[in-house]
């Protein structure tokens, strides 16, 4: 199971799942707090998203931070 904050491009989750199917596991799944599928640049499927996101704008919340800020906010939010 990988577990992302985000999905955006998808280039860290295809980096690590082709580095663990070199060890053929029995399956790979993903799960993450955002699926953000707009600016998409490798295929990847987020098996288990929280939440889809189709804007363009950049999420801060719930850990998600922009510039070190708004990491804090117990709630979703576009800047």
């Amino acid at each position: 199971m990988l577990v992302e904050d985000i999905v955006d491009t998808g280039k860290t989750v295809a980096k690590v799942a082709n580095y663990l199917n070199q060890r053929n596991p029995l399956s790979i799944k993903v799960a993450s707090l955002v699926n953000k599928e707009k600016f998409r640049q490798e295929s990847v499927v987020v098996d288990f998203p929280l939440y889809h996101y189709s804007g363009g704008e950049f999420v801060v919340g719930y850990g998600l931070d922009y510039g070190e800020k708004y990491r804090n906010l117990p709630y979703l939010a576009e800047l």
